[in-house]
């Protein structure tokens, strides 16, 4: 395994959209992206497929895998952040070169359907990569990125430091403003009160943190693009339904934990980190949080949930393959191995 540079104020970011074409639909969003990530001192890089769209993908097969190489290959990038997910990636991944991306390792950004990539990179090019902002949505937060989404991005691939302990955020929001009538630019999201998060299952554990979207990290069992389980801290978050505004239904939820099981990946993990879920009310909440007791009732590892990682904002960075700690009676989540090199 090897990992990427640090980045350094004034070091240029690529956006890249090797999935879903929503970019080009409302490119205000990529805009604000830039104009956020360009405050932060970062310079900033879009590239062709952010202004395709074709049947909802950011481009063809081979137009989207010639950004990412591109992307790579350029020796002024230093840090490739995704636009937004969506259920693409799963096509290009048999196309990449992974041998190149060995050649040269950049920080790789991005969440939700991107935990495809993740997976892939990872595994196929031996790159430690980041689960963190997409362009579109947290980097594209009007009128500027949220501080906690900001604080975390910069400890994970620019403060050259482990992380460290993970603290829960002051709010967090799940509202969504209509992009396509551009009401995102006129107003702040609605904001909630952070209960924290809350250990499911009590315990103590160790291991390299591995994870990402429950619904994409499912597409790629029993392919050779999958991860080893054993003996990892493993991640989840769910993310929106069918309704943009809503999450998934709780069946399907239930349904993909059960494939996790009947994989057996929970007989070899020892621990697990659930996100708070997207697009619930509050009793639906509750029944998520019933929902993942429920599952893991049998199992002796430590589980946390209400984390801020996934689709409702804010949220953390976690670069894939480092060592991380859980421990319920030091309330403590921390990542113990930083993802970059200097």
């Amino acid at each position: 395994m090897i990992k990427p540079p640090r980045l350094k104020l004034g070091d240029t970011i690529a956006i890249i959209a090797p999935s879903g074409g929503l970019s080009a639909l409302v490119p205000h969003r990529i805009e604000q992206a830039k104009k956020n990530l360009e405050m932060m001192g970062f310079k900033v890089k879009l590239y062709p497929t952010l202004s395709k769209f074709d049947d909802g993908k950011a481009g063809s097969v081979e137009e989207r895998v010639h950004d990412l190489h591109r992307a790579f290959l350029d020796p002024e990038v230093k840090a490739i952040i995704c636009a937004i997910g969506g259920t693409y990636c799963n096509a290009i991944i048999p196309k990449i070169d992974y041998n190149l991306i060995h050649k040269n390792p950049k920080i790789f950004c991005g969440y939700s359907d991107i935990s495809i990539l993740h997976y892939a990179i990872y595994k196929n090019a031996g790159l430690h990569t980041f689960y963190g902002p997409c362009a579109m949505t947290p980097f594209g937060e009007f009128p500027k990125v949220f501080e906690y989404t900001k604080d975390y991005f910069l400890k994970a691939v620019s403060d050259g430091q482990p992380i460290g302990k993970i603290f829960a955020s002051e709010f967090w929001t799940d509202e969504i403003l209509d992009w396509f009538e551009k009401k995102d630019l006129e107003r702040d999201r609605e904001q909630r009160f952070n209960e924290g998060m809350v250990w499911i299952n009590p315990g103590q554990a160790e291991g390299k943190i591995i994870g990402g979207c429950l619904y994409s990290i499912l597409q790629l069992k029993g392919t050779d693009y999958d991860m080893d389980y054993q003996d990892k801290i493993l991640f989840i978050e769910t993310p929106e339904g069918q309704n943009f505004k809503k999450g998934e239904p709780l069946n399907y939820i239930e349904a993909q934990l059960f494939d996790l099981i009947n994989a057996g990946v929970f007989n070899k993990i020892k621990g697990l980190v659930v996100g708070r879920p997207f697009g619930y009310e509050e009793e639906e909440r509750k029944a998520f949080l019933d929902l993942i007791r429920k599952v893991t009732k049998d199992y002796s590892f430590p589980v946390l949930a209400n984390v801020n990682i996934g689709h409702a904002d804010p949220i953390i960075t976690i670069p894939l393959g480092v060592r991380a700690t859980l421990d319920s009676e030091q309330d403590l989540f921390s990542i113990d191995e930083k993802g970059t090199e200097d």
